[in-house]
């Protein structure tokens, strides 16, 4: 677990790490839907367009599915 994750989730049960596969099920602890962003517990910035931003600075690119 992160400092940065440790610091901010204070709930039980804890959310998800940023490095965990289901990071995305951390709770969210602002929205800003008109901006097409939220900040979750576990210091990550998710987009609408469901790319995200990780607490150390690492980008995971948008992985909406596609149409086939």
């Amino acid at each position: 677990m992160t400092a940065q994750h440790d610091s901010i989730c204070r709930h039980e049960p804890r959310c998800p790490t940023p490095d965990a596969l289901d990071r995305e099920a951390a709770r969210t602890v602002a929205s800003h839907p008109e901006q097409g962003w939220s900040l979750l517990c576990n210091g990550i910035v998710i987009f609408d367009d469901t790319g995200e931003l990780l607490p150390d600075g690492r980008v995971i690119a948008p992985h909406r599915p596609t149409a086939a």
